[in-house]
């Protein structure tokens, strides 16, 4: 226990960087930076990674349902029984009845394309988050026989409407005498709007699901039924399985088919920034090569003077291992600190830079999001730290191996 106390005391005095060694001091304060800086970049990067993640579970799986039955030629009649089978599999947790259509909606001369989705309140609290996402607890305003309708955040800010205001919108209309399907216009009173500060904001609008089967002339039927599953990544067996004993010809769609090319995104930019964690902080920790090479040729005479002294070989590697190891840690409780410090800030950064530039950097047209998200986890600092220490230590092996086998009779001849 002394030697090692030792051993870390004369290693601290080897990176004060005293006089005769300031290239050694200069290269250590580089390897420093360096391993600051890669250190912070890594954990801000996976630190958003995660924000990725998190948003993606919470604003997107929580949102839309895990996957849909629904009828080959809606509407989907009698489904009453259908409904009772699949709530009876344990692995799906809720399940809802819905209608669906795409609509155009009009206000001040300006078209949007909408998606309508009728939804029965009572089931729907059940199946997801969606209420948590609607303004001011507007969810419990919306009544059905009022022609009343929530709106997504980025369709009331595009065509400058608000709650309270009215909008047109044209919806197709079934006429089973006739046999021909023609839209109709139906004035709708904003009660509420989502903000999910994402793509489904320029695309989404709820209204009740008795309203929706009487516009489309659908009597009793529906589209189809929402379904959540305790096991996401089992979806598609899932909802397989609960299809196999229905009296209506369905169609299934899970989230996989809509979305899972954004998790596997996800995933795949994770393994990147794993691998690059290692490769840069590899660069970074070579520079302690460098550093220790010069330092070992630079401490020659005292190595000789220690081991005449009667110092061990495995003392005087330890200090040349601890010296290694110090810069290592450092760096990385720096960089630690830097890369936590902006990573709980970054979405606040983010926005300000936008409004410096005056550019939106992810565009709720193009992604799920329209923010930078950070979450940091515990696992990816410890990750981060520990690959870094093992690095410093394993680049500080060949010079300690040098200063090992430092001859002091060679270098006490040479000094006279």
């Amino acid at each position: 226990m002394v030697e090692l106390l030792w051993a870390i005391k004369i290693a601290l005095r080897f990176n004060q960087g005293k006089k005769g060694t300031i290239l050694v001091s200069i290269i250590s304060l580089i390897s420093v930076c360096s391993i600051i800086l890669g250190v912070a970049i890594l954990i801000i990067c996976l630190s958003a990674i995660n924000g990725f993640e998190y948003e993606f579970k919470n604003r997107i799986l929580s949102v839309i349902p895990h996957g849909q039955i629904n009828a080959v030629n809606p509407p989907y009649l009698n489904w009453q029984n259908d409904f009772i089978k699949i709530k009876k599999s344990h692995d799906i947790s809720s399940v809802s009845p819905y209608v669906t259509c795409t609509a155009i909606l009009e206000k001040n001369n300006i078209l949007q394309t909408i998606h309508i989705v009728g939804i029965d309140l009572k089931y729907e609290s059940m199946l997801n988050l969606l209420p948590k996402f609607v303004l001011n607890d507007r969810w419990q305003k919306l009544k059905s026989g009022n022609n009343e309708i929530i709106i997504g955040n980025g369709i009331a800010q595009k065509l400058k409407i608000s709650i309270g205001d009215y909008i047109n919108i044209m919806l197709p209309h079934y006429n089973n005498k006739l046999n021909m399907t023609y839209s109709t216009e139906i004035n709708f009173l904003i009660t509420g709007i989502i903000k999910l500060n994402g793509i489904l904001d320029n695309q989404l609008a709820i209204i009740p699901l008795q309203d929706a089967q009487y516009y489309l002339s659908y009597g009793d039927g529906i589209t189809g039924f929402k379904i959540n599953v305790k096991n996401i990544f089992n979806v598609n067996k899932i909802i397989y399985d609960a299809t196999i004993n229905l009296n209506n010809f369905t169609t299934i769609n899970t989230w996989i088919d809509d979305y899972g090319y954004v998790y596997n995104d996800i995933q795949t930019v994770r393994c990147i920034m794993y691998l690059t964690m290692i490769m840069l902080i590899a660069i970074s920790c070579f520079n302690i090569v460098f550093t220790l090479m010069i330092s070992v040729n630079n401490k020659r005479k005292y190595i000789a003077i220690l081991k005449t002294m009667g110092a061990k070989n495995s003392f005087i590697g330890s200090i040349f291992i601890w010296y290694g190891v110090i810069i290592g840690f450092i760096g990385s409780l720096i960089g630690l600190f830097i890369g936590v410090l902006i990573s709980f800030h970054l979405s606040s950064i983010i926005r300000y830079i936008e409004n410096i530039i005056k550019h939106q950097i992810l565009s709720t047209n193009v992604y799920f999001i329209d923010f930078i998200p950070s979450k940091i986890h515990i696992a990816d600092i410890l990750y981060v730290v520990i690959i870094t220490i093992v690095l410093s230590l394993l680049a500080s092996w060949y010079p300690a191996k040098i200063a090992i086998n430092i001859n002091p009779i060679d270098i006490l001849k040479e000094r006279k």
